[in-house]
């Protein structure tokens, strides 16, 4: 589902500082040749995230679910200079591909990415975190935050990508059959009621939730 009329996304990304040469690079090779590429953060949500990343300045970032690397190249840009991100995915096939894309970025070591399942590597990371982006399998979305929430450095910020689910976390049947709408549903309810962070839910792209620790 699209959520703003084309012509004013194109406009919005008109006036937004553009793509680097990689990232238009790993976005073309990503819609060329990878399954599903709308999983993709893409041009607009990218800068979002880097945005958020350069005001936080964080030390040690952690993403959950990397896909091609677009979203870990885009956070990255923030990091302080002896900072780490921890980029965790279960689909190793993609390794070779998110490989070539870091090492041409710059960054290094800086970015290290660990394959397998996110919830058997979250508790053997080294924090605090001072930015989490959540962006995996919808269903663990509540386990994630509840693996990362006391980790959290006061002020680090939770992004979760997807909570708006194309407009499914409105349709009752949805939320009735649909195991992934209903632990999104679950998981907004969840962190809007938790008392640790303060929330805001952002209509952009698919919905962004942010989580600030208090």
């Amino acid at each position: 589902m699209d959520f703003i009329d084309p012509r004013l996304q194109e406009y919005a990304e008109t006036f937004t500082e553009p793509e680097s040469e990689l990232l238009k690079s790993l976005n073309r090779d990503t819609w060329s040749n990878v399954l599903i590429p709308r999983m993709l953060s893409g041009h607009l949500q990218g800068r979002i995230l880097a945005m958020f990343s350069k005001l936080i300045a964080p030390k040690c970032i952690l993403e959950i679910g990397t896909y091609t690397g677009y979203s870990a190249l885009c956070l990255a840009e923030g990091l302080r200079k002896d900072g780490v991100l921890h980029t965790i995915d279960i689909n190793e096939e993609l390794q070779p591909m998110i490989s070539r894309y870091f090492g041409q970025s710059g960054f290094g070591s800086k970015l290290q990415f660990h394959a397998g399942n996110a919830l058997d590597i979250i508790p053997e990371l080294e924090g605090p975190f001072d930015l989490v982006f959540i962006d995996a399998d919808k269903e663990n979305y509540s386990n994630y935050f509840d693996l990362v929430i006391d980790r959290i450095s006061s002020g680090g910020l939770i992004i979760a990508d997807n909570v708006l689910w194309s407009g499914k976390v409105l349709d009752e049947t949805a939320l009735a059959t649909d195991e992934e709408t209903r632990a999104l549903w679950l998981f907004t309810k969840k962190v809007h009621e938790d008392e640790r962070v303060e929330n805001l839910l952002l209509p952009v792209r698919d919905g962004l939730m942010l989580l600030r620790r208090k």
